[in-house]
């Protein structure tokens, strides 16, 4: 930690090693604070603390192992990956950037990049000639909810996929291209319960877009465009949790389930949940300036703003924006939303994280209650399957040591 409070412009650019323009950027967006300096009005100074805050946090992308102390909490990968990669507010899947990739593919190719860093198998892993049929398990969910259950989208997945699991032997199969095969079975399946009694001869997002907008055929590229955005995001916690159990040579139905479980936590999936009730609580755009000041007021947070790794905008958000626009930038659900993000990022500087991004697109787009933690369960099972092949691959068993801190036996 610096000595010195503040820092001139010159010092605070050469300590980040940026330029003065994107020092000025980061100040614009509430990153780091400056003040008019005594020496002169044109002359501003900046906060030594902020800045030493931004270098921790590039440092800890940079260079994993300078946080290994505290290797499992929040920001210190553990393990060797080769297919995310968050640097300098980029993300990459294989190497390549997720906005060509949402673009320009399916998330099917996006899925066979991922599992097999070869887009061109996707029409082989996900055959429409080969039938998977949900047709039981959908059975199955209507019969629970005659019966009174009330289950999440989450909930509902997690009821039918130990079935599946069990009807599914090749699934104990765990080379890495019979995994890959598994997982575009568990992801079609999946997608086909979530929509309903929709045609399974047809890709994912159109499998979407046929149960929850039947009517709006354009609403298939923005589906498209969630999952590939929510498809992976480094260790995450439901993906460490899926690669601890692959790691214990467990079936991917098995991974999915424990990236399930954890995405249900309200500190994972939970947020994309507050973020949705923001937007029920706001209601109209009218009221959007008026209900954030409120939250300031009581010290409250605005959910869904803000996120740890990135110092900028979450391009994972700014793909599914663009693609909302692109389709429905004259509607006036896309105006509230976008009416929403300026005039939070006006109040607090943060840019919208993917959980308003989800709940943005199932509001734009109209779709059924629940359908944004759903699109995100579906978007993450590609990556799911894809820590789970890596983990196979190392034949190792992720089985850290605890270091007691309890009362010792008497002597």
């Amino acid at each position: 930690m610096s000595s010195k409070r503040y820092l001139s412009a010159k010092e605070a650019a050469d300590k980040l090693n940026i330029s003065l323009s994107t020092l000025y950027a980061y100040v614009s967006r509430g990153l780091i604070r400056s003040e008019q300096s005594s020496e002169g009005k044109r002359q501003r100074r900046y906060y030594a603390e902020d800045i030493e805050k931004l270098l921790a946090r590039k440092e800890g992308r940079r260079n994993p192992e300078s946080l290994a102390k505290d290797a499992l909490h929040w920001g210190a990968p553990v393990l060797d990956s080769a297919i995310t990669l968050i640097d300098n507010d980029g993300l990459y899947y294989r190497g390549r950037d997720i906005a060509t990739l949402a673009n320009e593919h399916s998330a099917e190719e996006v899925a066979a990049l991922i599992w097999t860093d070869d887009i061109s198998k996707a029409d082989a892993l996900f055959d429409l000639d080969v039938h998977v049929s949900a047709q039981r398990y959908e059975t199955m969910l209507l019969h629970m909810g005659m019966d009174g259950a009330e289950l999440s989208p989450l909930q509902e997945f997690l009821t039918f996929l130990p079935s599946a699991a069990m009807d599914d032997p090749s699934a104990y199969d765990l080379r890495a291209n019979a995994v890959a095969s598994t997982g575009a079975r568990i992801l079609r399946l999946m997608a086909s319960v979530a929509a309903g009694d929709v045609p399974e001869n047809i890709s994912l997002a159109e499998m979407l877009q046929h149960g929850w907008s039947p009517e709006d055929e354009k609403a298939s590229r923005a589906l498209n465009t969630a999952l590939i955005a929510t498809a992976d995001h480094e260790l995450n916690a439901s993906s460490f949790a899926a690669r601890v159990v692959a790691s214990a040579g467990a079936t991917p139905y098995a991974a999915v389930m424990a990236g399930l479980t954890a995405l249900q936590g309200v500190k994972h999936g939970g947020h994309t949940e507050r973020v949705a009730a923001l937007f029920d609580a706001i209601g109209s755009r009218d009221n959007i300036q008026r209900e954030l000041q409120a939250r300031l007021r009581r010290g409250e947070s605005i959910p869904g703003f803000g996120h740890k790794l990135y110092t900028g905008a979450d391009p994972r958000a700014t793909i599914v924006f663009d693609a909302l626009q692109a389709d429905y930038g004259d509607t006036p659900e896309f105006a509230f939303v976008d009416a929403l993000i300026t005039h939070t990022h006006d109040l607090i500087g943060d840019f919208p994280t993917i959980d308003v991004m989800l709940v943005a697109t199932s509001r734009v787009l109209q779709l059924p209650r629940g359908c944004a933690l759903t699109l995100f369960a579906l978007g993450r099972t590609i990556g799911w399957i894809g820590q789970a092949i890596e983990q196979y691959a190392t034949d190792r068993l992720i089985r850290p040591r605890a270091r007691y801190t309890g009362s010792h036996p008497s002597t």
